[in-house]
């Protein structure tokens, strides 16, 4: 069954939807069969994989309104291990609609019951909100990775979205675990990011990805080229970090089924 990751955080401008889609493509480059879900009406994931809105007839919303299965809406993209379920502009009525249906925090925990079987991976790129959409995404996810930009508000945020993790957990997803907290646009020349690093890592020190996502040029560039940083440049700083999270993503993974086996 596929590791489905939700990569949250209410804030927006901290670099979430450029870890769905770097952390897909280094995923899929690792040979690991990887489907990113475009979990936000503003579709920055299926855009910045090259894919034009505009000429999509079925997408996720068409997934949580029941109307579509999901294999039915997935995209393929410039690797062959990597896929997409795309967002339009209409899963923004997504959340007024399933307001009245039933069981509606789990319609895409239901959605990816069956494609689960088929993929290693599931990137779960959610909007900068907490709404009846992100709620979907943590129901469910087995695990929650929070990009956490380098500047002063940056706690502040996380505090809110971790008592959200808690709450999800006592009534939605009990099992919804923290796989890590991510630094990103790191300024390595800035004092203010290393402060804000040394903060995090004494609060968080067992949670932090020994991973850091540098600004960095051409990871700003790339999505308007419709291309993860891979494609666009594999050599800039951006495509190697993102290498480096997906390796320490899956050597995680292997760990704990390792120490779970041993328990077992």
């Amino acid at each position: 069954m596929a590791k489905i990751i939700a990569i949250a955080n209410q804030k927006g401008g901290v670099g979430k939807t450029t870890t769905a889609v770097n952390l897909g493509a280094s995923l899929a480059v690792a040979e690991k069969k990887t489907l990113l879900v475009d979990v936000d009406p503003q579709g920055n994931s299926t855009t910045g994989l090259g894919i034009d809105r505009s000429k999509l007839q079925h997408s996720l919303y068409h997934v949580l309104i029941g109307e579509s299965a999901l294999a039915e809406v997935l995209c393929t993209t410039a690797f062959p291990c990597l896929f997409i379920a795309p967002a339009t502009k209409d899963l923004t009525g997504a959340e007024i609609e399933l307001v009245n249906i039933e069981r509606r925090e789990w319609r895409l925990k239901e959605a990816l019951a069956v494609a689960g079987r088929d993929f290693d991976y599931i990137l779960l790129d959610c909007p900068p909100s907490l709404g009846l959409l992100t709620l979907n995404a943590l129901t469910a996810a087995d695990s929650l990775l929070v990009p956490l930009q380098c500047e002063y508000y940056a706690l502040e945020g996380l505090s809110s979205l971790l008592e959200t993790l808690k709450l999800v957990q006592r009534g939605l997803n009990p099992s919804l675990l923290l796989e890590g907290i991510l630094l990103t646009m790191f300024d390595s020349r800035n004092r203010l990011s290393h402060q804000v690093a040394e903060e995090i890592r004494s609060h968080f020190p067992d949670r932090l990805f020994r991973t850091v996502i540098h600004r960095n040029v051409r990871l700003s560039e790339s999505p308007s080229h419709g291309k993860p940083a891979l494609l666009y440049d594999v050599h800039s700083t951006g495509s190697q970090n993102y290498l480096e999270l997906a390796k320490e993503i899956i050597r995680n993974g292997e760990e704990n089924r390792r120490a779970e086996k041993g328990t077992g």
